[in-house]
């Protein structure tokens, strides 16, 4: 499986971004998909991921990034009232029975 994630940029606080990710390869094997993000010195987090109906957010991002999985290859993030904070590379993420397959990651800058 390959992930490739886009949408990424430079954005002001309190602005909004969409990110995508296309799964290519044995996207019917998987059976979640998911975003992680990882500041400059710190470690990777979990953002959201979906799997299934389930839905779940890491406590800093909840109630203002929603995770669609579009379809079995598609997936994205919705971010709304970006803040500082959430300046980042954002990785797109899948797993299936085997594996845990990684994006190759994209930036997302917010700054005034």
């Amino acid at each position: 499986v390959q992930l490739q994630a886009c949408g990424g940029g430079l954005v002001q606080p309190g602005e909004s971004l969409r990110l995508s990710c296309r799964a290519s390869g044995r996207v019917f094997s998987l059976n979640g998909m998911g975003w992680y993000r990882q500041a400059p010195g710190k470690e990777r987090e979990l953002v959201a991921l979906s799997t299934g109906s389930i839905r779940r957010y890491g406590d800093s991002v909840q109630g203002r990034f929603t995770i669609s999985r579009e379809s079995k290859n598609m997936l994205s993030l919705q971010m709304n009232d970006l803040k500082p904070e959430d300046t980042a590379v954002y990785y797109c993420n899948a797993v299936d029975s085997n594996q845990i397959y990684w994006g190759q990651g994209t930036q997302v800058t917010v700054s005034s």
